[in-house]
């Protein structure tokens, strides 16, 4: 195409000469060259007096460097140390093998021990504690190094490449906004979007239904294109839409980098997969757990990833004898462990899909590819595994019963699914405990590296020290990038990490991070130049201690803990933390114990809080004031749980003003939950129906009398607590459900029990169908929308009975 000849915006191609003398400007010299200049400095082209004498220059749009490395951060969820086909498992992971085989793994990379914390060092280069991450979002308290809020001063890599000239895109779970601001109030700037992402698509909690996730794109909330019957699941839609973000950008600016974060809800629960990918393990973890470790911990060996002299961590004493058990329970727990590494292979065939179309695009070659998980094996599934993953945030049992007959189902859409300890000790061979503490277990994670332009050394094993916090400071070291000092005015804090790339091509490279503490749920310790001291809370095990997880530590406890609990391991004789030294080589315990507090002290890691699941229940600052009424609209946003009312243990009502049609209505009026657990208000048959699910555990309904009248109408039910809760043993009050329509009793019954703590991480008020997996899936699909016209909903926590504000509730709800 000859210099004169442009093509316009709308695809007309035309001579420059004939645009010019059409517009009666006549010709602009054939030498003359756009000219630019920086943003913000002084315009450098001519001002004439007319256009003939002037000289145009552009502000010139920001690019990266000439054939600078695409960026992939690949964040697996619950991943094990030796769960990895890589890394010794015999899983088949051949997509992350290969990537392995065409790059480096690292044996010696650690994480926080839980998600959200370890997610926010990932992005910023800092510690957890500096990022307000000591837990999930959830569990935020009200202290620097624990509320939920990661500092502006502390950047994202995606803001910093962004200003760089990338795209930028997050794909799958985030977790990293405060939970209270995940609502369409926002504010948004703790979204991805707020954080550097150009777009985004995904999930913003903790964890989601595979089948019926709750999805964002950008700022707004979006349901899936298909349902699960039509084959849906959440990892190939995740895949098909960063192929279609990079190919976007890539056919209208080839050179543009992109940094893409993609962070599938795989491994954490629910274990949910097609039953095809989990039938391909049948019978290949009948021998059990201990069988699985041995093998894997070989494996370690002879591949490498282990030193030769490693050994293999006791049997946990929380851990049933798989030789014991029953013929039941073996069959059971094999078959969860079927599922899982079902779920792994099939996230492993569709990430291979995602980087099969790098290569196919030509993008391979020059994308720097990490891939990380954000701790150990998850133990939430408990000594039995579990059905539904909600028990162990509101501490009921499992029942093995209940677990036996839903064996069939498992993976599917109706459970939220969760393997056994044993699995859970099995996946971090050759270590000992999981996530959430702060043993190898909870914080050894599989890394993996590949940058076929960038890195020569191909197959290669790692054994540099590194933690989260040193990928950011990788990256930027790799794209020969500095650090900037501000991102949008905001100056920026130090990153905390360190470099790898000295390591890329050099085995022998020193590591260049020697010290790093770790502490999640009062469980602590301190690395420190191959040495490791651990002060385990609640104690090795649940069995040796007494105590369960959750235990709080008061202040003379921790003066006990610190005079008597530490145990300290020598890394360089000891890589899996079997020989405790601590009476030996008191002295180094001691220093190393003051150093702990040193770092404490450093990155805000006080005060201690050991509550565990008991911090979901603790009151956060609202964006709106603190009120007793709430009113909700059809058509909107699900309202997260985090920033609706607390309908747990507590009296309270919910009136819907609604139409019913000539020939009757069904479908659901209201609705707080999911398959996991909640209540769904909704109209059935006819009649009134109130329904609520008890962690998958039992389902309980409450029927009007008669059928409900047509038209216009106030349709209500009363929430009242007729005993107390025993939130140890997971059991919320007692409560007695009355129904209304127009204030008038059509209906009334029973609960035994509710749920004590958290309806579920993503139980939201729905007004007008059941957004996401059915709450009540023993009575109908989701959404089950009204067929009716559903006008606005009050939820009520004054404790004012329903009768007695039947007037003042049609006046209330008018002016709304």
């Amino acid at each position: 195409m000859s210099d004169d000849i442009k093509l316009t915006r709308r695809g007309v191609l035309l001579g420059s000469t004939a645009i010019a003398a059409t517009a009666g400007l006549g010709a602009r010299p054939a030498e003359a060259e756009l000219k630019e200049y920086p943003p913000g400095q002084a315009f450098t082209g001519v001002i004439g007096r007319t256009f003939d004498v002037s000289q145009p220059a552009w502000p010139a749009p920001t690019r990266a460097r000439e054939g600078a490395a695409n960026v992939l951060f690949i964040v697996l969820d619950d991943t094990g140390f030796g769960q990895l086909g890589c890394f010794g498992s015999p899983i088949h992971t051949p997509n992350l093998d290969a990537l392995a085989a065409d790059g480096l793994r690292y044996s010696n990379m650690h994480t926080t021990a839980l998600c959200s914390p370890s997610r926010s060092c990932f992005l910023t280069g800092r510690n957890h504690h500096s990022n307000g991450m000591a837990c999930i979002t959830e569990g935020s308290e009200g202290f620097p190094g624990a509320n939920g809020q990661i500092p502006f001063e502390n950047g994202f890599l995606s803001e910093i490449l962004q200003e760089n000239g990338y795209n930028s895109y997050a794909l799958g779970k985030w977790h990293l906004t405060p939970a209270e601001q995940t609502s369409a109030a926002g504010p948004y700037n703790r979204w991805p979007l707020g954080r550097g992402f150009e777009r985004y698509f995904g999930f913003l909690g903790g964890d989601t239904h595979q089948y019926y996730p709750e999805l964002v794109r950008d700022n707004s909330q979006t349901e899936p294109d298909k349902t699960p019957e039509e084959g849906y699941h959440l990892t190939p839609d995740l895949v098909a839409k960063a192929r279609s973000m990079i190919a976007d950008s890539k056919q209208v600016a080839p050179n543009k980098p992109f940094f893409m974060y993609f962070a599938p809800g795989a491994m954490h629960a629910p274990h949910h997969v097609p039953k095809e990918w989990a039938d391909k393990y049948k019978g290949q973890f009948d021998d059990g757990w201990d069988a699985y470790r041995e093998k894997v911990f070989a494996k370690q060996k002879e591949i490498g990833i282990i030193p030769e002299n490693t050994v293999l961590s006791r049997h946990d004493p929380d851990v049933q004898d798989w030789q014991k058990l029953s013929a039941d329970e073996r069959r059971l727990f094999a078959r969860m462990m079927e599922v899982f590494a079902g779920f792994l292979e099939h996230t492993d065939h569709y990430i291979g899909e995602l980087i099969a179309f790098l290569k196919d695009m030509g993008e391979y070659e020059n994308t720097l590819i990490m891939v990380v998980s954000d701790n150990g094996a998850s133990a939430e599934g408990g000594p039995n595994g579990s059905v539904n993953e909600g028990k162990f945030f509101n501490n009921v049992p499992d029942d093995l019963q209940q677990n036996l007959a839903a064996i069939d189902d498992l993976g599917g859409p109706k459970y939220f699914n969760h393997y056994a300890f044993g699995w859970t000790h099995a996946g971090n061979t050759p270590f000992r405990r999981w996530k959430r503490e702060t043993y190898r277990g909870g914080v050894s994670d599989p890394f993996i590296i590949a940058w076929p332009k960038g890195i020569k050394a191909r197959g290669e094993i790692r054994s540099q020290y590194c933690h989260g916090i040193d990928m950011v400071p990788t990256v930027l070291d790799a794209l020969d990038l500095e650090p900037p000092a501000q991102i949008r005015g905001v100056t920026q804090s130090p990153i905390q990490g360190f470099s790898l790339k000295s390591s890329f091509d050099d085995a022998d490279a020193p590591s260049l991070h020697i010290t790093q503490y770790f502490e999640m749920f009062g469980h602590r310790s301190l690395y420190h130049d191959g040495w490791r001291a651990v002060c385990p809370w609640p104690g090795t095990s649940f069995t040796e201690s007494g105590l369960t997880f959750g235990a709080p530590i008061s202040y003379d406890k921790l003066t006990e803990l610190d005079a008597k609990g530490w145990e300290l391991y020598n890394l360089k004789e000891d890589f899996s933390e079997t020989k405790n030294l601590a009476e030996t080589e008191r002295e180094r315990l001691i220093a190393m114990i003051g150093m702990w507090y040193v770092e404490a002290g450093k990155y805000n890691v006080l005060p201690i809080d050991s509550r565990g699941t008991a911090r979901f229940a603790d009151e956060r600052p609202q964006i709106a004031a603190n009120r007793k009424k709430y009113i909700y609209y059809p058509g909107t946003q699900v309202v997260p749980g985090s920033a609706a009312p607390y309908l747990v243990n507590v009296a309270h009502s919910i009136s819907v003003e609604a139409n019913v049609p000539n020939g009757g209505a069904e479908g659901v009026l209201l609705s707080m939950g999911g398959v996991d657990g909640g209540f769904s208000f909704y109209v059935q048959e006819g009649k009134l129906v109130y329904g609520y699910n008890y962690v998958a555990d039992q389902r309980f309904t409450v029927r009007s009398d008669a059928a409900i009248p047509e038209g216009d109408h106030i349709f209500s039910f009363e929430f009242t607590p007729t005993g107390k809760a025993d939130i140890a043993k997971g059991r919320g009050v007692p409560a007695n459900i009355k129904l209304f329509v127009d204030g008038k009793q059509v209906g009334s019954g029973d609960l035994p029990v509710t749920i004590p703590i958290s309806l579920g991480l993503a139980a939201g008020v729905c007004v007008g169908a059941d957004s996401g997996s059915p709450t009540m899936d023993t009575a109908y699909t989701a959404p089950y929308p009204f067929t009716g016209t559903v006008k606005k909903a009050l939820v009520d926590v004054t404790g004012e009975a329903v009768e007695d504000m039947a007037a003042k509730m049609k006046v209330y709800l008018s002016r709304q």
